[in-house]
This record gives structure tokens, sequence and C-alpha cells, in this order.
């Protein structure tokens, strides 16, 4: 190593440990003239001697204004959402269904903040940085490294610890402090330009620019809570956090809490004391310390069992209403929107709320230029909760639901033993029309790139597109065509619609609106029927009997199909080339080894967790039911089983299997 690197090195680590001090310890140890001396320094020698460059020098935090388009990255291990609580009883609820979980064994809560950002999985290798991911669906999410690389507070490079592992992945929130999310507001409004609605928008919206060089001037933050790899040394969460702090990171506030008394405390403190916090926040979280009971507990198909979020009590305003406006859904529903007078709630203008249906309109009596209570439901999505009844004007009348479409103008029928009121002019209602191929062309259904709410109402009213299947009959020369089309603009939504092809079969049931039939149901549904011609032809009953679908779903599946129009439109879309069925990777491992058994699972289990033996049951044939009963087929039993389980399945006589003896069964 020639005198030269060795100083580039010797000024990255010095300029890096600055950068920690001052951004993650607020304790500068050094002047911003003597920081910047160095960082000159650095740049000069990197300038007259770029065979030392690297990607995660220091100097690189600054950005580039190149600007690139993100690749989808698969995460290796889905980054889940989780299960909300809004009071200390479900709290208590979630502990008392986790010791169930865990057999009665004892176990030991950590509560930590939850930081209003948005998520991102950032990966390392022998200590350097080398992938940050959004959260994107939860199973795939952007590539946004050159993005985060400019977040000063994150470390780049690892050094000078013993326990770091060869490879690991950290998980967190990135943020953006409240003072630069006011200075950015200030900018936009001396410019003009639109302004953030609350420090989450304006970091996701920062996180997605194309110029790195803007990202790195609107100071973003990072604040992280989750640490994964494989054999870790860690057996607690609280520690791998600790070891997180350890090797640079920035980690939120934490405290190990022994008694449902100290969770009350927290919950408390932290009501009051997060306003005084410098970035954004929504809640707290409750996790289970051990990883191994971690582990045991599993997860749901959309949340762990072993953390729960906490929000906080929503904020409360009144504003006046302006009118009601009735919107229509792509299945027909029509939903009473309540515009008000704008008002600050949770960091945000609200400006508008749903009224949900005519019975709501009725029980909460509105009328004319009501004053309205307006909250955030999860501090997220506004609702109207009351009336101040002393400020309605004299005169005012009640507020009346339509009787005919907004838009079509069809005589509208209410829904047998529901409150909803439906338009069922399916296939002549412009946004029933629009909704369904919104619906379609969405990230979690095709996920057509460039294809959003503007595109398609230019392409219905154009009469280039009256169902989800004209799609694929678009070309370059018929896009064009158009008014606001451009070459390269049709061929993003080509070549969205190419990629399309590929998608799963789950997500084209999805991707149809079949009624209530959603993103999980309708990876279930491809799961028990591998193609869209067995799901075609199952009645209603074989239907309710897969697991999580049920005779209201089942009903409204072969309604569905029972429609020709339908059917044809899905035979347009096979012609197109889109996936009807399972893929051979897809069913590889598939058995009927477990067909028609109903299993229980009970216990603590040391080989798999809960939820790889409910996939391993399915996958199999098998279904997992919650309750022993006399059609229960068989037990499988970890440590710890309950004692009232055990004497119930000794009763009726089923068989009970450990963990060695299930495999052994499945091979």
């Amino acid at each position: 190593m020639d005198l030269f690197e060795q100083r580039i090195k010797e000024l990255r680590e010095i300029i890096n440990r600055h950068n920690h001090n001052y951004y993650v310890l607020n304790e500068p140890t050094v002047s911003d003239q003597e920081f910047d001396a160095l960082l000159r320094e650095l740049q000069d020698l990197e300038r007259d001697y770029p065979q030392y460059q690297d990607p995660l020098s220091p100097t690189q935090r600054v950005g580039s204004d190149i600007s690139k388009g993100f690749t989808q990255v698969r995460h290796e291990r889905p980054m889940m959402s989780l299960s909300n609580s809004y009071n200390i009883d479900e709290v208590q609820d979630f502990l008392r269904r986790a010791q169930d979980g865990l057999g009665g064994e004892a176990s030991e809560i950590v509560g930590e903040m939850k930081y209003d950002g948005t998520s991102i999985s950032i990966s390392y290798e022998h200590g350097r940085l080398v992938r940050a991911v959004t959260r994107g669906d939860g199973v795939q999410g952007d590539d946004v490294t050159a993005n985060v690389i400019t977040i000063k507070s994150l470390p780049l490079e690892i050094t000078g610890v013993d326990d770091l592992p060869e490879k690991f992945e950290v998980r967190g929130e990135i943020l953006l402090p409240w003072k630069n999310f006011e200075k950015l507001n200030e900018e936009r409004q001396f410019n003009e330009e639109p302004l953030f609605a609350n420090p989450r928008n304006a970091a996701a919206g920062t996180l997605k620019l194309q110029n790195s060089a803007e990202v790195s001037r609107r100071g973003l933050d990072a604040i992280f809570y989750f640490l994964l790899g494989d054999h870790l040394p860690f057996e607690t969460h609280y520690d791998s956090i600790m070891a997180l702090k350890r090797w640079g990171f920035k980690t939120g506030e934490m405290s190990i809490l022994p008694s449902i008394d100290a969770v009350k405390d927290f919950i408390g403190y932290w009501d009051l004391e997060r306003k005084k916090l410098p970035v954004a926040t929504d809640g707290l979280v409750f996790k289970i310390n051990s990883l191994r009971q971690q582990l045991n507990l599993g997860s749901t198909a959309k949340s762990p069992r072993w953390a729960i979020a906490y929000k906080f009590a929503p904020e409360r305003e009144c504003t006046r209403l302006r009118f009601v406006s009735f919107e229509v859904g792509r299945t027909g529903v029509i939903t009473p929107v309540a515009n008000l007078d704008p008002v600050l709630l949770s960091g945000t203008i609200v400006k508008r709320a749903s009224l949900h249906n005519a019975d709501i309109i009725e029980q909460l009596d509105i009328h004319d230029g009501d004053m309205l209570y307006v909250e955030k439901g999860g501090e997220i999505i506004p609702k109207i909760v009351g009336v101040d009844e002393k400020q309605r004007q004299p005169g005012s009348l009640p507020i009346k639901f339509v009787t005919h479409c907004p838009s079509c103008g069809t005589p509208l029928k209410r829904v047998e033993g529901e409150a909803a009121w439906v338009c069922s002019n399916k296939w002549g209602c412009g946004p029933q029309i629009c909704g369904r191929i919104e619906h379609f062309v969405g990230r979690h259904a095709m996920d057509i790139d460039g294809i959003g709410e503007e595109v398609v109402i230019i392409l219905n009213k154009s009469g280039l597109v009256n169902d989800v299947a004209d799609l694929y009959d678009l070309t370059q020369e018929k896009l064009v065509a158009l008014d606001r089309f451009q070459e390269r603009s049709a061929q993003r939504i080509l070549r969205g619609i190419e990629a399309s092809r590929e998608v799963p079969y789950a997500r084209v049931i999805y991707a149809l609106s079949i009624p209530f039939v959603g993103e999980t149901t309708g990876k279930v549904l491809a799961r028990h029927t591998r193609d869209i011609d067995t799901l075609m032809k199952l009645p209603a009953e074989e239907l309710a009997a897969i697991p999580e679908i049920g005779p209201k779903i089942a009903q409204s599946i072969v309604d569905f199909f029972a429609e020709e129009r339908n059917r044809i439109i899905v035979e347009r879309l096979r012609a197109a080339g889109l996936q009807m069925s399972l893929t051979e990777e897809e069913t590889a491992g598939q058995t009927d080894k477990l067909m028609g058994k109903k299993v229980v699972i009970s216990g603590v289990f040391a080989k798999h967790s809960r939820e790889e033996y409910k996939a391993m049951i399915e996958l199999n044939g098998g279904k997992n039911v919650s309750s022993i009963s006399g059609a229960t087929s068989f037990i499988l039993a970890g440590s710890n089983m309950g004692p009232a389980k055990l004497e119930k399945a000794r009763k009726l006589g089923i068989q009970i299997l450990n963990e060695d003896e299930f495999l052994e069964m499945i091979q």
C-alpha cells in the first residue's frame, strides 16, 4: 500500500467517525471548518488517484445528478406489516395470545418507538453496505442504494468490531426530521410548488427521486429496529439492537418491560414525550424479546405474532361540511364522501373523509353545513365521528342518499343484508369500468408501468380500452395517435404490458376484480386450484371448503365466472399470454400425502416455526385448523402443549405426533 492509498484510507475512517459523532451521537468533536478541510483533502486525493475510488467513500454522500431508474429486487425475507392496537386491553390480548402460543412459557417484552417514515431494508457483506431496498409490496421493492448512501448517519463500512456477521440485513425507517421538513416546504412555497402534507410523504418522495444529489441536499435520516441474518450470535431482540448501536447504526428509544404496569407506564410516558422528538412518530411497538420464542410464534399471512403496534389516541378537530359527494367504486358500490373546510390533523391537511354508507349518514344525522368532528383512524384515514349540533344552522336540511347512480343514472339497488347501495350497470358505468382497469394494472396486481388513473381515463374515453383484456390489443400506433402520448410514454406502457405476462397466476386471480377476493385470497385459491380452468369449474360447496374462503366468497367466485363476459375476458387474457396456472417451480414439492386431513398445531417447536409447519401441511394437501374436534385428523405437538388440549385429544382418541414423526410422515 503506497502513501497516497494509505492517506485516503485514513481520511475515510476519520471522516466516517466524525459523521457518526455528529449525526448519530450528536456530539461533534471538530469544527465544521476542520471537517470540511478533511473532506476537501479526500476529494482532491480521489480525483488525482482515481484507481483508489470507492463507491462507499464518504465523498459520495453528496450524491449524483445523473438520473437512473430503479430496479426491482426481491427481499430475501418478506417485509411484513404489524397488527395494530389502540388501547391497553388490546395489548394485553396480544400478550395473552403470545403466551398461549408458547404453551404458557414466560416471555419478556420490549417496547420501542414506532417512527413515521418509509420502511427500508439494507444488506451488508463483510462490513460493507451492498444494497438498500424499499418495502415495496413486502415481497420485492425498489433498489434505492444510490439515494440511501447519501444519509450521513448511516454506516457505509463497519470496521473495528469483532462480532460482526459476514452477512446481515438491517431494517428500519427512512425519516425526514421536522426541521428539514419545514425547510423543504418553505422552499417549495417560495417556488410556488405543492407542499408535502407530512414528513412521511416527504421522506417517501425524496427516497424515490432520480437525482441523488437532491436527495443528499434534503437531509434524510434513518433509524433501525431489526437485525436479520443466518446464525446471528444473539438470543434476544434487545441484544441484537444493542449490537447495531455498537456497530454505528442509529437506533430508537427502547426498554425492557417486566410487567403490564411497565407497559402502561411506557405508553403514558411516550404519549407526551414523543412530541419533543426531532422526527415524526405515530405510536409504539411491543415485541417478544426472545428470538427463539419469536421463531416459534411465527407469523400470519400479513404480520408476525410476536409483535404488535400501539397507535396513540387520534387527534380530533371540528370543521364545516361544505358538501357531500357520492362516488362510484369499481364494484359499483356508492360511497358518500364529506368534503370539508381544510383542517390540520396529525400533521396532515384533511379536506375529505368517507361517510361509508347511507346508514352512517342517518346515524350521525348530518345536515347541510354542519360542523363535523373529524379523527384519523390509526392516524392515517380521516373519519367523521360526530356532529356539533349546537352550531347547526337554522333550517338546514338532512343529507339524503342518492337514489340513482351519480355517473350513469341507473337506479341503485341495496345489497341484501348489507348497508351498501350498488349501481348494477357494471359494463356501462364509467367509474366502474375505469376502476376495474386501475385495479388490474395496479402494483399488487399486474403492475403495469406507465398506466395510472389519468391514463386509464384517457384510454377508456378514447374507446381503446373498455375492459382489461383490451390492454393487450394496444399498439404503439394506437397510443401515439392519442393526445398527450409520445413515443417514449407509449413504449413504457407497452413494456409494462409485456412484463405483465410473467406475473404469477395468484396475482392474475386478484387482478380480475372478483368481489371479496383480495390479494391473500388470490394466493389461497391459486395454491388449491393450480389453474384457472379448475377455479372456474369448482362449485360453491367445494370452494367454500377451501381454508379462508367460506360461503360468501365462494358464491361470489361462482357468480363471477357464471357471467359470460367475464369468461370471455379470461379467455382473451389467456390468449394474450397471461399466467393461468401455477408454474412447475411453484408446484414443486406439492403432494397429496395429507389430502383431506385436518391438523391442529400446538406447543413450541425446535426444528421449524409454526408457520413453516403450516406451509408444509398445506403443501402436502392438508388443512390447518385451530381447534380440536372429532373431525381433527391428528395434532402436531411440540413441547409445552396445553394440558386442556392434551386432555381433549385423549378423550377424543386423536393421534398426537411430535416433530420427528410428522417430518417422517411427509418425508
